[in-house]
């Protein structure tokens, strides 16, 4: 993932582009805290058609739970469902039920914050309690029912715990626990300032048992307790990492510390230590995760929410003798009025296809079926939405419940079809099919044929579902993706696909659709590489530059894993490059090494459509352009394929490859040889004198050169520019449309070069799920047709910027392990320094 501190993003100046100020904004936009879409997926509650939270009733045979947004009961031995929460343009979660059985606290997500709410379980009757708009989670009550604490991002938009008294009236003394304490060492993906999170009490009342991140660099934080009556009063209790998942509880005869962990494995499972920290032990095991676990009020049993079968799934086990069942709500009793849906898509051929599908039903919710991975999106333009646009997989044909009313339908199948809408009424107790025939929408043949291919996915990556091969797949066809790119890589102290790198096509794959397993290398300090289709072994350790631990050497620099990767055969590019415009004398801090591999020949692509701004991206590919050097455009969309919310879906950001083979040799060819156009939105064609992008032109000083141009979007565009040598020469007028274009006229060139054909958007759009819509061609290079024009800005840009790399690099010396690593990186750096120098004379 980048370094984007938010999704707010806003260009003052770009060169060869006019000014874009995107209104889309992060979902969670009010924890301020870098990597703030992290806290909305691994911490903050997502919709799921399944379970995602639970509590026991006191009886211990009884369970409330979130799932599809609403709050349900039911019975341990039942497959009946009861849901007792049902809020128009809301959803429910994170419930935790008194120890008398008479009331349940939960958190409420209405698009713009997570508020806490009371629920009175004899009337059915809710209350507000909290109304401060910001993110307000993991409420628990007190043993004696008296008390709540909470975390909470008010203030300083960080996560901290806050307590208050419950009364008739709702909370009252309402207090921060634990004072603000920056860390004394710098963080990553964390604020200076400490959180902590997941709460809970012990059985006497006297404790609070929390997860705190205490001069804690990479993890979400080890296990402390406090004492209610001294906040002050605090001890560590285990030093543990779990990616916001441990959610400690002590058992109710107050000797065992149950939480979640993926203690020295992939994957989270349950854990058992003491109130001590004593060595913990496994009570679990598996290669799934089992999280959100609660204990009985006996102490007999232990529910919680597994992804063994892929999406999320609630189930009791007995602590003694491990036996275990998976609760199913076959039957379930709705509070409004239901309505049966069956959906058959078919593609442009007339075939049967999986797709992706949005239902928005009468009360303002999203609906998927009981089985189906539902989806949100990262960020939205809150004056165009009310809340993040969700969605599911449909697999061809697929049925769903619904409530009676007004039904908003949205069905995509890829770039290469028209997007399918209808608005129909569901009736009450009726069933209906609807048969979809989806339009093609793609370029003229004669620009084909084409291949498409997301080169930066990640299979699993710390989500709510558990994904494998086959599912990816699955997805990848429903996005009418060919080629899906699974990049391996850590998430903090694991690498949760490592067992999946394969140096072939997965076997999951078929004739139309392949899964290559890739890997991309982290390093904080240099930038991500994406390594394409490695040939032999994943590249260990698999990150560098991480500080504070044994691996804060910023060796082995980019170029060296470049060297490791081309040996293995594989595509080295750089990944989700740049969120806002670089100007190097301005940055707070400047250790990108794209400029040194570029000139040295280490780097095949870079990601000018990916998780990044697109146009401050292109900024930086133009003037190495402008160079002669010849880097391809790649795409690709960060997609993390087992979330449930945060950028997706698989194919957002992809590729098109002028071919029609799935060879992987082949592809690579015409990846590296910029054979391509890059897109989020448009299709886009470009002809010069019949030459694609990637060929070269040859002409004579002056001449007339023929360009051929067509566009296919699925949503309007607003600008389609031809650019040479980073200027628009020739803006379109595609205004009657914006969706369909084709032109063909002469072009005087009077500069060797290079040519590329743009597409994009000002603003945000709700049908692109990305920042903004988005698409370029690579280039097709020009000669003869003039002196190229001057590059000695563009070369000075480059000294500038590697002139802060160097002052970065040499300030970290303490951090290299050797000499000899200080010495070739500096050497490699200022070699690429004097490159440029050179360029520029």
């Amino acid at each position: 993932m980048n370094v984007r501190s938010a999704l707010l993003i806003v260009l003052t100046a770009l060169a060869a582009a006019a000014p874009v100020s995107a209104v889309r904004e992060g979902v969670a936009k009010q924890v301020d805290m870098p990597h703030n879409y992290y806290w909305r997926e691994m911490y903050l509650p997502q919709l799921t058609s399944g379970p995602s939270w639970l509590a026991f009733y006191p009886d211990g045979k009884t369970l409330l739970y979130s799932m599809a947004g609403s709050l349900w009961r039911q019975g341990i031995d039942s497959t009946q469902a009861t849901e007792l929460t049902h809020a128009v343009g809301a959803s429910d979660y994170q419930p935790d039920i008194s120890a008398d059985g008479r009331h349940a606290v939960f958190s409420r997500y209405d698009g713009g914050s997570l508020e806490l709410w009371q629920l009175d379980l004899a009337t059915g009757k809710s209350q507000a309690l909290t109304h401060n708009g910001a993110f307000n989670a993991e409420p628990r009550y007190s043993p004696d029912g008296k008390r709540l604490v909470w975390a909470s991002s008010l203030g300083m938009g960080h996560f901290n715990l806050h307590i208050a008294d419950v009364s008739a009236a709702g909370l009252v003394n309402i207090r921060q626990l634990i004072p603000e304490r920056k860390s004394l060492i710098d963080r990553y993906y964390y604020s200076a300032s400490n959180h902590s999170i997941n709460p809970s009490w012990s059985p006497d009342g006297k404790e609070i048992y929390f997860v705190m991140n205490d001069e804690n660099a990479w993890g979400s934080g080890d296990i402390y307790a406090l004492t209610v009556a001294q906040p002050d009063k605090i001890r560590k209790v285990l030093s543990e990492e779990t990616t916001w998942a441990a959610r400690p509880e002590l058992a109710p005869d107050g000797k065992r510390l149950l939480y979640s962990s993926y203690r020295g494995r992939q994957w989270h499972q349950l854990w058992l230590s003491t109130p001590e920290g004593d060595a913990p032990l496994p009570l679990t095991f598996g290669e799934f995760d089992r999280r959100n676990a609660r204990w009985s009020a006996d102490g007999r049993r232990i529910a919680y929410i597994s992804n063994e079968r892929g999406t999320t799934e609630l189930a009791v086990q007995e602590v003694i003798g491990g036996a275990s069942r998976t609760l199913h709500a076959s039957n379930r009793k709705t509070l409004l009025p239901q309505s049966r849906l069956t959906l058959a898509i078919r593609d442009g051929n007339g075939q049967a296809t999986p797709a992706r599908v949005s239902i928005v039903a009468s009360d303002r919710r999203n609906y998927a079926p009981d089985d189906a991975w539902m989806h949100a999106d990262d960020g939205f333009d809150r004056k165009q939405q009310d809340t993040e646009s969700r969605y599911f997989h449909c697999m061809k044909t697929c049925t769903l419940d619904v409530p009676a009313g007004e039904l908003r339908i949205t069905v995509q199948h890829g770039l290469a079809h028209a997007l399918w809408r209808r608005t129909l009424e569901a009736e009450a107790g009726k069933s209906r099919r609807l048969d979809i025939a989806l339009q093609p929408n793609a370029l003229p043949a004669t620009f084909g044929p084409w291949r498409s291919a997301d080169m930066h996915v990640h299979m699993n990556y710390g989500g709510q579902y558990r994904n494998s091969p086959a599912y990816l797949v699955q997805q990848a066809k429903a996005e009418d993706l060919d080629i899906v790119h699974n990049l391996i890589v850590n998430k903090e102290e694991r690498i949760p696909d490592v067992a999946y790198f394969q140096a072939t096509a997965d076997k999951a794959g078929d004739a139309r659709t392949v899964l290559w397993h890739g890997q991309e290398f982290h390093t904080s300090f240099w930038g991500h590489l994406g390594l394409l289709n490695l040939d032999d072994h994943l590249l260990t350790p698999d990150f560098a530059s991480y500080r504070h631990t044994a691996l804060a050497s910023p060796f082995p620099h980019n170029g060296v894993v470049a060297d490791l990767a081309h040996a293995q055969h594989a595509l080295v590019g750089y990944v989700h490059p740049f969120d806002w415009l670089i100007v190097p004398e301005q940055e707070s801090k400047l250790s990108h090494m794209l400029p040194a591999d570029a000139i040295n020949g280490k780097v095949d692509y870079l990601e000018v459509v990916g998780f990044s701004d697109h146009l401050a991206t292109a900024d930086v590919w133009y003037r190495l352009l402008n160079l002669g050097i010849r880097l391809a455009a790649g795409a690709g969309t960060d997609a993390m394929a087992n979330y449930a919310s945060l950028r997706g879906p698989v194919g957002m950001n992809r590729v098109f490859v002028n071919t029609d083979s799935l060879d992987k040799e082949t592809v690579n060819g015409k990846i590296r040889a910029g054979n391509s156009f890059v897109t989020n939105s448009a299709l886009l064609g470009l002809e010069i004198n019949g030459q694609a992008p990637g060929a070269t032109v040859n002409g004579s000083t002056g001449g007339q050169v023929t360009v051929r141009v067509s566009m296919r979007a699925i949503a309007p565009m607003q600008k389609l520019e031809l650019v040479h040598n980073g200027k628009v020469i020739k803006a379109f007028d595609i205004s009657a449309n914006g969706m369909q274009f084709d032109a063909s006229e002469s072009i005087s060139l009077q500069q060797d070069g290079w040519l590329l054909l743009r597409a994009y958007n000002d603003k945000a759009r709700p049908d692109i799920l990305d920042i903004y819509p988005y698409a370029s061609t690579n280039p097709v290079y020009v000669s003869g047709f003039g002196a190229r024009p001057d590059a000695k800005p563009d070369a000075a840009y480059f000294v500038r910027w590697l002139d802060r790399v160097i002052d970065a690099a040499e300030k970290r010396r303490a951090d290299f392990n050797t000499e000899s690593e200080y010495g070739d990186t500096l050497d490699y750096l200022n070699a690429a320094r004097g490159e440029y120098l050179e360029l520029g004379k």
